[in-house]
This record gives C-alpha cells, sequence and structure tokens, in this order.
C-alpha cells in the first residue's frame, strides 16, 4: 500500500477536505497580497479596478475554512477537557511565539541600524515605531488583540474562540433534528444582513442600542453558522450534480461576486472613506461572500482525487495552513516588492505574487515541520 494511502487510512483523511483548504489559503495569501497597499492607494484607478476585481474572488477564504472545521470536528467527539487540550495548546503555543515574534520585529531593525522605513516595507499599515517599549506595549496587548504587525492574528483569535465554543455547541448538534438545524441556519441567514442594515437603515437595530450592543439575533450571528453549515453539508450528503451546480452555483457565484465587486470598488474609489466602510462589502459574514462560498465548497466534494501525486500534495499542504497562516506575513513585503518591480500588468501581478508567497511560505513551514517536534510546535 503507498505512503499516502496509508496516511490516510491513519488519519482518516477526507482528501477532498484537504483541497478545500488549499483553495482557502490561496484566496488568503491572495487577500492579503491585494491588500499590502495603503489607505490611500486604495482610491487610486490602478487598484481600485484591479484590486477590487482580483480581491472579490477571494474573499470565502475564511468561510471554507471554518466549514471545514464544522465538517470535522462537529459534533466533538472527546470529553472537553480532552478536546481543549488537543486543540488548543495546538493553537495557543504556535500563536504565541508568531505574535511575539512580529511585535519584536521593528524593534529589532532599530538594533540593526535599519531605517524605520523597512518596517513598512514589510508591514504596511503598521507604524515605524523602533523603541522596545512599542514593542513590549503590543506583547502585552496580544492577550486583548493584534497589533497592525500581525494582522493576521484576527483569525486566530476568532478560531480560538469557536474552539471554545465548539464542545457546548456541539451537544445541540448532537440531538439537534435536521428541522431544528435548518432553522438555526434560517436565522443565521437572516443576520448575514445585519453590516449592511446598520449601514443604510439605522446603527441601532433590533434591540441595539448604546447600553446594549446583543440584538435579535445576536445568538445566532457570525461564523458558528459557518461551522453548522459545513457539518450540515458533510452529514447530510448534500451532493448536487453538476448539471444543478451550473445551473445553482454559478448563478450563485456571479451574483455573490458582484455585489462584493461593485460595492467594495464603489466605496473605495472615494479617497477618506473609514477601514470599516471600505470592509463593508468584503465582510465574510455577509449573504454575497455566502453566495460565493457555497458553490466551491459543493463543487470541490464533487471531485474525484485519484492521482497519488495529487493527493499528497493536498495532504501535504494542508497539514501546513495553519504554520503559512501565521509566517506568511513575513514574506509578504519583500514579496510584493519583488513583483511590483517587474513591467507587469496589474491584476498579473497579483497573480505571480500570490504564488510566490504561497509557494515561499509553504516551502518554508514544510522545513521547519520537518526538523522535528519542535519545529511542529512552533508551526502549529
Amino acid at each position: 500500500m503507498k505512503r499516502t494511502q496509508l496516511i490516510e487510512k491513519e488519519h482518516k483523511r477526507i482528501v477532498w477536505l484537504d483541497f478545500v483548504k488549499f483553495i482557502a489559503i490561496f484566496m488568503m495569501i491572495a487577500v492579503h497580497c491585494t491588500d499590502n497597499v495603503s489607505p490611500a492607494e486604495r482610491s487610486e484607478p490602478w487598484y481600485n479596478l484591479w484590486g477590487s476585481f482580483y480581491g472579490s474572488f477571494m474573499r470565502p477564504a475564511i468561510p471554507l475554512f471554518v466549514m471545514v472545521t464544522g465538517a470535522l470536528l462537529l459534533p466533538v467527539k472527546e470529553n472537553i477537557s480532552a478536546f481543549y487540550k488537543k486543540r488548543l495548546t495546538r493553537l495557543i503555543v504556535p500563536f504565541i511565539i508568531w505574535s511575539v515574534l512580529y511585535n519584536l520585529f521593528p524593534w529589532i531593525t532599530g538594533l540593526l541600524g535599519l531605517s524605520p522605513t523597512v518596517i513598512n516595507d514589510f508591514f504596511a499599515w503598521a507604524e515605524p515605531d523602533q523603541s522596545f517599549s512599542g514593542a513590549l506595549h503590543n506583547i502585552l496587548m496580544i492577550p486583548f488583540n493584534f497589533s497592525m504587525l500581525a494582522v493576521q492574528m484576527w483569525y486566530v483569535y476568532l478560531l480560538i474562540g469557536l474552539y471554545l465554543y465548539m464542545p457546548i455547541f456541539s451537544a445541540w448538534v448532537r440531538q439537534a433534528s435536521l428541522k431544528e438545524q435548518k432553522v438555526f441556519l434560517s436565522l443565521w441567514l437572516v443576520s448575514l444582513f445585519i453590516p449592511y442594515l446598520r449601514e443604510y437603515i439605522t446603527k441601532d437595530l433590533w434591540g441595539t442600542c448604546s447600553w446594549n450592543e446583543f440584538g435579535l439575533l445576536y445568538y445566532f450571528a457570525g461564523f458558528n453558522g459557518y461551522l453548522l453549515l459545513g457539518h450540515y453539508i458533510i452529514n447530510n450528503n448534500i451532493n448536487l450534480s453538476w448539471n444543478k451546480l451550473a445551473v445553482i452555483g454559478i448563478p450563485s457565484f456571479v451574483v455573490g461576486y458582484c455585489i462584493t465587486f461593485f460595492g467594495f470598488k464603489s466605496i473605495t474609489a472615494v479617497s477618506g472613506q473609514s477601514v470599516e466602510l471600505m470592509e463593508l462589502f468584503f465582510t465574510y459574514c455577509s449573504p454575497n461572500v455566502l453566495l460565493m462560498t457555497i458553490p466551491i465548497f459543493l463543487a470541490i466534494k464533487k471531485l474525484k482525487f485519484q492521482s497519488v501525486a495529487v493527493r499528497r500534495f493536498a495532504v501535504s499542504i494542508s497539514t501546513c495552513t495553519f504554520g503559512i497562516w501565521m509566517s506568511h506575513y513575513l514574506f509578504l513585503g519583500p514579496c510584493y516588492m519583488l513583483v511590483e518591480s517587474l513591467p507587469l500588468h496589474t491584476m498579473v501581478k497579483m497573480i505571480i505574487c500570490t504564488i510566490l508567497l504561497l509557494s515561499v511560505t509553504w516551502g518554508f513551514v514544510y522545513i521547519v515541520r520537518k526538523s522535528g517536534k519542535l519545529g511542529k510546535w512552533i508551526m502549529g
């Protein structure tokens, strides 16, 4: 029996979910390649068109990751202590290591006698502060939130929260009927419109006000819907034919994409917009992103991975995705500057930057993980 088959048998791998994780990490790398510009540059015509065009395709990244988590882990089979020990330790240790390293980076550049401008070459949105006090402040703030030197860590806070939530949520998922799960998903679907209702109708929505931020659908809102959706699809054998996917999935993706693209493009075309408003149509928990996410998930589910090489590729990159997530910001700036110097069309440069950054980071993570137990602790 081939090595890949042995690995799959031992770990009971679902290879198409590994491939979903590959697509998700590719999309997330692409998002960060298009985001590596200042707020002022976002309104420039070259970015406004091609950054919007390319970046809008990539919004399903995080929902796909969360759906895979729900598909694999819901309902949780271990007791709560065993689950927390196994899952949270593997998240928190590399999270702390990389968060500290990122926040020490500006101070280290100062020790090396480098110009403060090098900080923005690596981290476009960060303050070029080389003081140790600034680094120490950011490190002490890690229990509360990420700094602009480690923006990608927002997802790790989210993932830790989902892992804390899953054993409790699992008690309901395990006994919930198909109808009850559909009711939850229906209410969650309504909650996806909240960002737009708050922006265009009223800030205080469904009971929210200055003394209450937990509105009517608060308990059904957020990424827990994607968790349940992943579980629902894989456990109820939702398997559309290619014809149905073409008839339903393609229009769904196109509608979701058009809303995302034209919404983001129209807002970023005007300079001086708040970051919150610029991100409105890029919100992951939104109906437009959901319309793009489901067809991708269902299409990959239908693929048959017969090639051993393809299976090996999917499994390899899947095991490295968390390390890639943690470490890729270290290489983003240099890759972006290298590609930006090429005499190519903006769209082509974005694609090249994505492939280059993913390849470099994947290779780095793979080597570190292969170095031994310590490497796996560093990369997760």
